[in-house]
């Protein structure tokens, strides 16, 4: 299943982020506290959980300004706001009707639009959501003031709470996942402004009919505020699930998940259980070429035992970066490599880490080498070669071979989606501009990396 990630305006003129997967209804998805939509999809548990609920919706996902892959430096972040930021999405939509999934705090946003929307909105399904802010001042203040000054431990305290099984590998997603979608003040911010949410009058004038779900052991929001807000709401069903996860992707998801199917499909046959694995076609993946520049000139220069000499300390140069940022080799062409990432970012961060590694090693060799980079995301065709060593074909590869072809040495080139991918993750793009190449009948923009410290 395919994931495009789209942009729209807020009212505040904010690029917000989305994504639609999936045919069907729609059913929007209004986010927790903080949201990636290109982190949920390079992992496998939120993955799952949102194809899922893709199978038979058109399902559409949106980052919170402020957070993920929409713009960061943001001010307004009130709860008032992020219901506009709804109601934005919907209508560049053009959804007439539709059904909402809210969860943790998009629960009570989620009321607050389709009370003042009852005719847009068919149904609701809310998932560890709540009516009203519970938590006391003074147990709060002290978390939002760690967050603001000290992010690292801040995001891990959250994660201790959101991933209360301790696994290791959910505990290192969910706090990495916090650091990378929003800012230490954004986070306190959100987390400050949400001690205003108050959505009981709205949750009583609901005109559609609601299902309520909530884990018996959540830790972040007890049961007792999915019981009142079920109780506020006039035509509504509680349903109790067992488990202390918040975050819906893990623990028992199928429960999760057959709930909800019945409720929005009323009728249908039972939803199967989610996927146990991501098909490998229709899979992000961000494709690296590099190349040597001038390598049949050095050859030549040096002869075949000394230039062989040069190629190793290269490619040891590269697969050590490939190694280090999980990159997948994929091919040597003796003067360059071509490669594959499941993470933009990982991809970025080792092209740069590539640049910045022939560059100390240029400073004191007697040959230095001179190495161009290009980068592109999409889902290209993934097929195992009679080596049983899995390639990429199509047109994603083609055009990061010609973006690495465009580049000078000592370049980055990325394409206009790894730039969008990575928006709001730290990284420097200038406008290299649009470039005819071959195979492509309308010139392509590309976008310089800047990799220098």
């Amino acid at each position: 299943m395919e994931q495009r990630v789209r942009f729209c305006k807020t009212p505040n003129a904010e690029r917000m982020a989305y994504a639609v997967t999936g045919e069907g209804p729609p059913l929007v998805v209004a986010p927790g506290w903080i949201s990636n939509l290109q982190l949920h999809w390079d992992a496998e548990g939120p993955r799952r959980f949102w194809e899922s609920l893709s199978r038979h919706h058109s399902l559409i996902r949106y980052d919170k300004p402020g957070t993920g892959l929409s713009d960061r430096d943001v001010e307004d972040l009130d709860p008032e706001a992020r219901v506009r930021d709804i109601s934005a999405l919907v209508d560049h939509l053009n959804l007439d009707k539709f059904s909402i999934f809210g969860w943790s705090e998009g629960g009570p946003l989620a009321v607050a639009y389709a009370a003042r929307n009852p005719h847009r909105v068919d149904h609701i399904v809310l998932y560890g959501a709540f009516a009203r802010w519970w938590v006391p001042a003074k147990a709060v203040e002290p978390m939002i003031q760690m967050i603001r000054h000290q992010w690292g431990a801040g995001s891990a305290a959250m994660t201790a709470l959101f991933v209360p099984s301790n696994d290791a590998d959910q505990v290192a997603y969910w706090t990495q996942l916090q650091r990378d979608s929003a800012s230490p003040q954004t986070a306190a911010k959100m987390l400050e402004e949400n001690k205003t949410i108050d959505v009981r009058e709205g949750a009583a004038q609901l005109a559609c009919s609601a299902l309520v779900l909530h884990r018996d052991k959540d830790q972040i929001v007890p049961v007792d505020n999915g019981r009142e807000l079920a109780a506020l709401i006039p035509e509504s069903d509680f349903v109790l699930l067992s488990g202390e996860n918040h975050l819906p992707w893990w623990g028992d998801t199928d429960a999760l998940l057959r709930a909800a199917d019945s409720f929005l499909r009323p009728g249908a046959p039972a939803q199967d259980a989610a996927p146990t694995a991501t098909p490998a076609g229709g899979a992000l993946r961000t494709v690296i070429f590099t190349d040597i520049v001038g390598h049949t000139e050095m050859m030549s220069r040096l002869g075949d035992a000394k230039g062989r000499e040069v190629l190793r300390e290269h490619e040891e140069i590269t697969r050590e970066a490939l190694k280090a940022h999980g990159g997948i080799e994929l091919k040597t062409m003796g003067d360059g490599f071509m490669a594959s990432f499941t993470s933009v970012v990982k991809a970025v961060e080792c092209a740069i880490a590539l640049q910045r590694g022939f560059a100390e090693r240029n400073e004191a060799a007697a040959e230095p080498l001179h190495v161009r980079v290009g980068l592109n995301a999409g889902e290209p065709i993934e097929e195992d070669g009679p080596d049983g060593r899995t390639d990429l074909f199509g047109e994603t590869v083609i055009l990061a071979s010609r973006i690495a072809a465009t580049a000078e040495g000592g370049e980055v080139l990325a394409s206009l989606a790894v730039r969008e991918l990575c928006a709001g993750k730290g990284f420097l793009f200038a406008d290299a501009g649009a470039h005819v190449m071959r195979g492509f009948e309308d010139p392509v923009l590309v976008f310089a990396v800047r990799w220098q410290e």
